[in-house]
């Protein structure tokens, strides 16, 4: 077990020709929860067909690179075809994740082996109901963590996601103590985005300050990696002197949804500025005033589509120079248990 002293945190920079495609298959979820990013008048309401997403799974693939391949909801397993299309993108040489709130539709532990999986990533935003089912709805902590015991038991890769607000940050360090007797061996850390329902809340103040996430989100780690556990979460504010680089420009980076929009930047979502879009089995770069144009632009607040869609996040010196500077949302900080 490692020391208090010795555990550290490094920043995971972009490797040249990384790719990431998250493809939501659907915008259907059977939960609602406080912070959702969808925005179904921007994604689309419809399901893709099996048909239709072995197709789009084919644009993006690589096979002579890696690339990875987060399938994505509303809830993912509500689609009927989920075990078909994962074991298209295997064959096609993506790593697959699987996103869920932890219901597991469709009887999907059954359908699919955990060999033709690389994580089954489960949702859960506090240590208990109290804290998780405020967010996620009523019930939602104990149908998650009894599916995501029966998901390790059998032998899955599991890892767990917990969004920050300002509704559970205060329980952030009871969460590793949580994980640690589930048995869930990696840990990610999210910062709440100003999209869908949670930038529609923003009178509930679920965004938390500069403060606060630099008190508690590093020292969680910390304990996570204590005890055994792989932790990564978004590095949000670089530190003085440290370069910015945005993802947009030095990897592949895909936010696929239902309705054919292809984003680039994952702030954008709310906006129909995305740089690409898949038409008649096509994936096309879109010309006129898209997010693509922005990316290479250099400001003092660091990350251009953070200042330009939510700059209320943002933070002035007397002097007008940013008291933090944003990093790109896709730099994560990373600590690897000993």
């Amino acid at each position: 077990m490692q020391k208090i002293s010795e555990v550290r945190a490094r920043t995971v920079d972009f490797k040249p020709g990384e790719r990431n495609v998250f493809l939501h298959l659907l915008t259907q979820c059977n939960l609602s929860c406080r912070h959702c990013y969808i925005n179904s008048a921007q994604h689309g309401t419809n399901i893709l067909s099996k048909e239709t997403a072995l197709d789009w799974l084919q644009l993006f693939a690589r096979p002579d690179r890696a690339s990875n391949l987060v399938l994505l909801g509303g809830e993912p397993t509500l689609h009927p075809d989920l075990a078909a299309i994962i074991r298209a993108a295997k064959a096609l040489r993506y790593a697959v994740t699987v996103d869920s709130n932890g219901f597991l539709f469709h009887d999907i532990l059954e359908r699919v082996q955990p060999e033709e999986l690389d994580f089954l990533s489960f949702s859960l935003d506090g240590p208990d109901a109290a804290v998780n089912d405020l967010i996620r709805g009523e019930g939602v902590f104990a149908v998650c963590t009894e599916n995501l015991r029966k998901a390790i038991a059998l032998g899955f890769r599991t890892s767990l996601i917990c969004t920050i607000s300002a509704l559970n940050i205060e329980h952030l360090h009871r969460m590793p103590d949580l994980l640690a007797e589930l048995g869930v061996r990696r840990f990610f850390i999210q910062v709440i985005g100003l999209r869908g329902k949670s930038a529609a809340a923003c009178a509930d103040n679920l965004q938390v300050d500069p403060e606060r996430w630099l008190e508690a989100v590093p020292a969680a780690a910390r304990q996570a990696a204590r005890l055994g556990i792989h932790v990564t979460y978004p590095k949000v504010f670089l530190e003085p002197g440290e370069a910015f680089s945005c993802a947009g420009v030095a990897a592949e980076n895909y936010f696929v949804f239902p309705n054919g929009r292809v984003y680039r930047c994952p702030l954008c979502e709310d906006h129909p500025i995305h740089s690409l879009c898949i038409e008649s089995g096509q994936l096309l770069h879109r010309s006129g005033l898209n997010e693509d144009r922005f990316f290479n632009l250099s400001i003092p607040e660091g990350c251009v589509m953070n200042k330009l869609l939510q700059p209320d996040n943002i933070a002035y010196l007397p002097d007008g120079t940013p008291e933090h500077r944003i990093s790109c949302c896709m730099l994560k900080q990373d600590i690897t248990p000993q």
